[in-house]
């Protein structure tokens, strides 16, 4: 009897529990709806609480996309908004954060290793302006006279990069120079070539004394002392975080556009070679599996399809062109073929180094065309020379200037007055489609 009496009990007490439960829940819901209908009623002039437009005015239904803590615990989802109703406002700030987020993440990356750099914004650059920098071919091989030079000034670069212009290089927003040598104390010169270059690795401090910021290693000269050579040059410059833009350990990585970030915009710059067009050449092209440089010649397709990817991937894409024929004024055959071609891939600005002296600007389809800039600072002789610089402004080219130069007796100068006026009357008359004016802005005509 005491069992069953037991069982009674305590079947009782559970039922009871249940009803209590049930009941709390019911008072719960009716509290959430009575406050949720007060919170969407708007007082009229007199004070007094409107019902809604629809229904009868009793009862609404609870958000969708509110969770309602039913058990009045107050726990971590309780009146939480989803993601999807995020006003417009926070929607944008989200995204800022995000972006914020990235941009350090670069910033706290190396570029030679990430291809990505962002372009601090500073007094330079008023207006949202940013400033890149191009100068042809430097060498710092020991063997020859620049470098002698420079070492008898005590590696002095103002006795060397003279009347601002190593100002003008440090002021700019980004800096790319053509490094038209190896870094490397390995390898043998190759054969049968007459001109071979390397350079100390020490010498790498001269280039970030420049302001350079990026250079090219596509060109003819990056092979001289062999793959060895060339392998301690990427490495140096990535243990200097300069990027080795045209050159890499397959063809994927030589392939690789450098992005720099601007504000919300992205530019790219690829770069590539086709020079030692005859035979064999000395300037090895990257494989899939094997290092070397981005050869647009005899094979145009890996640097075209380095400018698509370059395309898609940015704002406004620059190609660092290692082409033509030495001392020649004029663009060559393989020039004139091969340009079309790199502006239908996508290429917005083309800029060209090699022929050792100045060749026309010009504007093909709306693209500027730098022909060749020169050399910059590379042997004794008196030659022509400049340091392109690009304005750019919410991802396009604001601006295109020609800032006239001289290389004479191992060094190198920016010119001014006569000398300017000069050598931007010479510029005019060889860029016969072009606008130059008395500062060395150039414009189409």
């Amino acid at each position: 009897m005491k069992k069953y009496l037991l069982i009674f009990i305590v079947a009782l007490t559970l039922v009871m529990a249940a009803g209590g439960v049930m009941l709390y829940v019911m008072n719960s819901r009716k509290n959430v709806n009575t406050n949720t209908e007060a919170a969407a009623q708007p007082a009229n002039a007199d004070g007094n609480e409107e019902t809604s437009a629809e229904g009868d005015g009793t009862e609404n239904a609870v958000s969708e996309n509110a969770t309602v803590d039913l058990a009045g615990l107050g726990g971590a989802d309780a009146g939480t908004v989803s993601d999807d109703t995020l006003s417009e406002e926070d929607e944008l700030l989200k995204a800022e954060q995000e972006r914020q987020e990235m941009l350090q993440a670069i910033k706290d990356g190396n570029p030679a290793l990430t291809m990505e750099m962002v372009v601090e914004e500073t007094e330079s650059n008023p207006d949202g302006v940013y400033t890149l920098g191009f100068v042809g071919d430097i060498l710092f091989d020991p063997n020859y006279a620049i470098y002698n030079h420079f070492r008898q000034t005590g590696f002095d670069l103002n006795s060397c990069v003279k009347n601002g212009l190593l100002d003008e290089m440090n002021n700019v927003d980004f800096m790319m120079v053509n490094n038209e040598f190896p870094y490397s104390d390995e390898g043998s010169p190759a054969a049968n070539k007459t001109y071979t270059f390397r350079a100390p690795l020490e010498a790498i401090e001269y280039m970030k004394g420049m302001g350079v910021d990026a250079a090219s290693v596509a060109n003819n000269h990056a092979f001289d002392y062999g793959e060895a050579a060339f392998l301690d040059t990427l490495e140096v410059m990535e243990e200097n975080e300069i990027p080795h833009v045209g050159g890499g350990m397959n063809l994927e990585e030589a392939s690789r556009p450098l992005y720099l970030y601007m504000d919300d915009y992205k530019v790219a710059i690829v770069a590539a070679s086709q020079i030692e067009r005859m035979g064999t050449p000395h300037s090895k092209g990257a494989t899939a599996d094997s290092p070397g440089m981005l050869r647009s010649y005899a094979d145009i397709e890996p640097t075209l399809a380095a400018i698509r990817e370059a395309k898609e991937n940015s704002d406004y894409v620059i190609l660092f062109i290692h082409w033509g024929t030495e001392k020649e004024v004029n663009p060559d055959w393989c020039e004139a073929e091969q340009l079309p071609q790199f502006i239908d891939a996508g290429a917005d600005c083309i800029i060209g180094a090699h022929p050792h002296i100045l060749q026309p600007i010009d504007y093909v389809d709306g693209v500027p065309v730098v022909y060749s800039m020169g050399n910059f600072w590379f042997n004794s002789k008196t030659l022509d020379s400049c340091m392109i610089e690009l304005e750019m402004k919410d991802g396009e080219l604001a601006g295109l200037k020609f800032i006239p130069c001289l290389q004479s007796g191992c060094t190198v100068k920016k010119l001014d007055g006569a000398d300017a006026d000069r050598l931007l009357d010479y510029m005019r008359s060889i860029s016969p489609n072009v606008n130059i004016d008395e500062e060395g802005y150039v414009t189409p005509k």
